[in-house]
């Protein structure tokens, strides 16, 4: 690692990547926002990705023998609330035996809004125009994976709560059904049929 002793104003990213010898990331993260030419990366799988970058610098830098391809389990067991807490306290022990500061490095991991402020402050990027079409349907899949997972998560919560005598213990059948109305008509639609055909058709001028 490098340490930062430049000062200034600079972004948080600037500094880590500075921290880490992470410049070359800079370009990757434009890269991959943008498209370049490809399919474009979330701005949260992004910061994924570069938080899995400084998490493998660190641990490098520490000499630890982690291959690169267990850095995504670790990452995710660092982090991710799904995990138990004890699994999380294990790897991180042995982390810090290993010599990673695992203060240090956690504090350095980065937020999707952080690489925002990067992509657009710093380097000046912007996404390209995007074709309409296109971002109805990714907002339409945004949502129905959304209610799906409202659904799992519901079916888990009655399951558990069934098996601790909580409730009784019966098989229930979840429906999770996004539906929207009209302030103008009071037309009720399901959202994914209101956004194919572009909103509500109603001429703008019927009173609910």
């Amino acid at each position: 690692m490098t340490d930062d002793s430049s000062g200034g104003r600079r972004t948080k990213v600037e500094r880590v990547m500075d921290r880490y010898d992470l410049e070359e990331w800079g370009e990757r993260l434009e890269a991959e926002w943008v498209g370049d030419g490809t399919e474009r990366t979330s701005l949260r799988d992004l910061a994924t990705e570069f938080n899995q970058a400084v998490l493998r610098a660190a641990v490098r830098d520490a000499g630890s023998s982690v291959l690169d391809t267990d850095i995504g389990s670790l990452y995710r067991t660092l982090t991710n609330d799904d995990v138990s807490r004890s699994d999380a306290v294990r790897k991180r022990r042995e982390l810090e035996r290993s010599g990673v500061d695992m203060d240090d490095v956690q504090s350095d991991f980065v937020t999707h809004q952080t690489i925002y402020t990067y992509l657009t402050n710093v380097r000046d990027a912007s996404l390209p125009e995007e074709d309409t079409e296109d971002r109805i349907e990714r907002k339409k899949e945004t949502v129905q994976r959304l209610a799906g997972r409202t659904q799992v998560i519901t079916e888990s919560t009655l399951e558990e709560l069934g098996n601790a005598g909580e409730i009784t213990d019966r098989e229930y059948e979840v429906f999770v059904d996004v539906r929207t109305i009209c302030g103008n008509c009071g037309a009720d639609y399901p959202i994914a049929d209101l956004l194919d055909q572009g909103g509500c058709d109603c001429d703008g001028s019927d009173a609910v």
